[in-house]
């Protein structure tokens, strides 16, 4: 553990940490991401700590601004008692971002932030560290919900190593999205709604990870695991310190064969169908090392119908507000042209495309934009990820949406 001071004025209240936040004896105050929200809870931080420190090996890209702060002072020739006394900059992280001109959210990180404290939950920490995970994914869906959708349809396509966070997190995005914006929920239901939805798999995040990769059918234990899963992640909630009742029931009934009008339902069973929907839309995108993901348009219906065979409000809910082709699916134009949307569109077939491969099927090497409103562009048909052959920056794509 290599600790640096980090000066107390640098950190932005109500914005979240862009590194490990610790104290002088290296002990763990705040981890990356949490949101400090007064200067109170930071006055708290410091007394508990004697002061605020960050890990340089733990840090990433707050450390290099730190070191090229330090180089540039070097060659400034600046005082080196200065020198010594410089002290990290929190807003560092946050001022190289707005110069490259949006604030992207950092998705490989939230993943594993998301797998570490969903595999190894602790009842000591883990109510503040499951918040801060929650709210910057509630910010990032109501600040840039495109962009999100698009990072995590992408990333859940390709991902089996972290498969159920993955999934957890995309689920819970899709559902705040599609309540605050189709349903018209309150506040604080889509955020009860994103809170279960996020935590559905609890008590067997470990086993989903294992089961992306398994290649030999479930043995019976695993079977039972799967079954009876939500009523596990439940009581495992409850140890953990949740007391919130509509969340609770969501995970336990997020599985419940349940059809019918939404208005029919309790506001918990409202919330268990859209997670169950969604559930199933993200279900049907992931690869398995036993099988190919669904194409996207398959797994939209899918979700769309219902046990019966008839359209599910909630799914419904969910093509309406995610479009026929959502952001991080794969299309074929009518110029033959390779893309993948980047942002929804005017209609729920009219995405925003970025072209990867010509009609040649060469990559295209800087993605270029379409507007598939356009007939030249209409969207002719869907491509599966793993007939991609081309590499592409996620970086790059979410800066064009």
């Amino acid at each position: 553990m290599n600790l640096v001071s980090l000066n107390i004025e640098s950190i932005q209240i109500g914005h979240p940490l862009p590194f490990v936040l610790r104290g002088a004896d290296g002990v763990l105050l705040a981890q990356k991401g949490y949101v400090i929200r007064t200067r109170e809870e930071l006055a708290k931080m410091v007394a508990r700590g004697r002061e605020l420190c960050v890990d340089t090996d733990e840090s990433g890209d707050s450390h290099r601004a730190y070191l090229a702060q330090l180089q540039r002072m070097l060659i400034a020739d600046t005082n080196l008692g200065e020198i010594a006394a410089m002290k990290m900059t929190a807003a560092e992280e946050s001022a190289s971002r707005a110069r490259s001109g949006k604030a992207l959210a950092d998705w490989p990180e939230l993943q594993l932030r998301a797998t570490q404290l969903l595999r190894a939950p602790s009842p000591g920490d883990f109510g503040a560290r499951f918040q801060a995970l929650h709210d910057e994914l509630t910010r990032q869906c109501e600040q840039a919900p495109d962009a999100t959708l698009l990072a995590l349809i992408y990333l859940s396509a390709q991902e089996t190593r972290m498969y159920s966070a993955t999934h957890s997190l995309l689920v819970s995005c899709v559902c705040m999205v599609v309540a605050r914006e189709m349903l018209r929920w309150p506040d604080g239901r889509v955020q009860q709604l994103g809170q279960a939805a996020l935590s559905m798999n609890i008590a067997m995040t470990e086993l989903q990870d294992q089961l992306a990769q398994q290649t030999h059918p479930l043995t019976a234990a695993q079977i039972t695991a799967v079954e009876n899963h939500a009523a596990r992640s439940e009581v495992l909630l409850r140890h953990l310190g949740v007391a919130d009742p509509l969340w609770l029931e969501a995970v336990r009934c997020h599985h419940h064969r349940s059809p019918g009008p939404l208005d029919k339902k309790t506001q918990a069973q409202q919330m268990a169908r859209l997670v169950q929907r969604a559930d199933i839309f993200g279900a049907r995108l992931a690869p398995r090392f036993a099988r190919l993901p669904m194409p996207v348009t398959a797994a939209m219906q899918a979700s769309y119908y219902d046990e019966d065979h008839q359209v599910d409000e909630a799914g419904g809910a969910l093509v309406k507000t995610l479009g026929v082709y959502p952001p991080g699916a794969f299309v074929r134009l009518a110029s033959r042209e390779v893309g993948v949307v980047i942002r929804r569109g005017t209609t729920a077939t009219t995405p925003r495309v970025a072209v990867v491969t010509n009609r040649d099927g060469m990559p295209t090497g800087e993605p270029i934009p379409r507007d598939t409103g356009m007939p030249p562009w209409k969207v002719t048909g869907v491509v599966a990820f793993k007939d991609m052959r081309v590499q592409l920056s996620l970086e790059r794509l979410l800066q064009m949406v």
